[in-house]
This record gives structure tokens, C-alpha cells and sequence, in this order.
């Protein structure tokens, strides 16, 4: 498994996204919550994934790219949880809800468990 988070596995599609906050089903850890449905998609990729922080928490464009970017890194680096534990096609939305900067370290220790939250969801739901 690669670290690497290629154009084929970002999440772009309008249709999907609005199809996603319809009809996903969410779990969250916070300041993370993570928006989930499975689906199919016209290329080869198994996962598309997006990440949002709310413009009315961080009104500076700067601080919400910077947590964008942060959650995009703490994805990237473990995504093996979710692409070694399940089968299947989905679409995520990472949703950022704090109301303060967080650093990196936090962002990870956010995110690891909410991953293993979904992995057991989806576990719960094949059953």
C-alpha cells in the first residue's frame, strides 16, 4: 500500500457530494466527523475522499486551508486502516467541527480512531 493520495481517489463530484451529505451515514470522533456511502464510480478507484473545514468556524480562508490540508496528511498516512480492513466502493467527506487551530498531532489522534469507528460500523452493517 502507497502513502500517496492520487487525483483518482479525490472526491470532486458535485453530484456526489450532494448525493453523499443526502444520503451518507456519519460517524464522528471530535473534532472529526467523517460522512460515508457506499457507491460505485465510472473509474477503477475503490475510495474518493474529500475534507471540508466550515467557513463559520474559521471566517480566514488561510486557517481553513491549513486544516484542510492537515486532515488531507493525516488521511494520507493512514489509510491503510480503512483499504486493508474492508471491500467495497465508497465515498468520505472528513468534516472538521472545533472552533480552534489544531496541530497535526491532534488531527491524528482524531483521526485513527474515527477510522476504526467506521471499520467497525461497516463490520456491524455486513453482519
Amino acid at each position: 500500500m502507497s502513502f500517496s493520495f492520487p487525483k483518482k481517489e479525490k472526491l470532486k463530484s458535485k453530484k456526489l457530494i450532494e448525493q453523499l451529505f443526502a444520503e451518507g451515514i456519519g460517524v464522528t470522533n471530535y473534532p472529526i466527523k467523517l460522512v460515508y456511502l457506499k457507491t460505485s464510480f465510472e473509474d477503477d478507484s475503490k475510495y474518493k475522499v474529500g475534507v471540508t473545514a466550515s467557513k463559520r468556524n474559521f471566517k480566514s480562508a488561510v486557517k481553513r486551508n491549513r486544516i484542510k490540508r492537515l486532515m488531507r496528511e493525516s488521511y494520507r498516512l493512514n489509510k491503510h486502516l480503512i483499504f486493508n480492513n474492508i471491500e467495497g466502493n465508497f465515498a468520505f467527506m472528513f468534516l472538521y467541527l472545533g472552533k480552534e487551530m489544531p496541530s497535526q498531532s491532534k488531527i491524528t489522534d482524531a483521526m485513527i480512531p474515527l477510522m476504526r469507528k467506521f471499520i467497525d460500523e461497516i463490520a456491524k452493517a455486513s453482519k
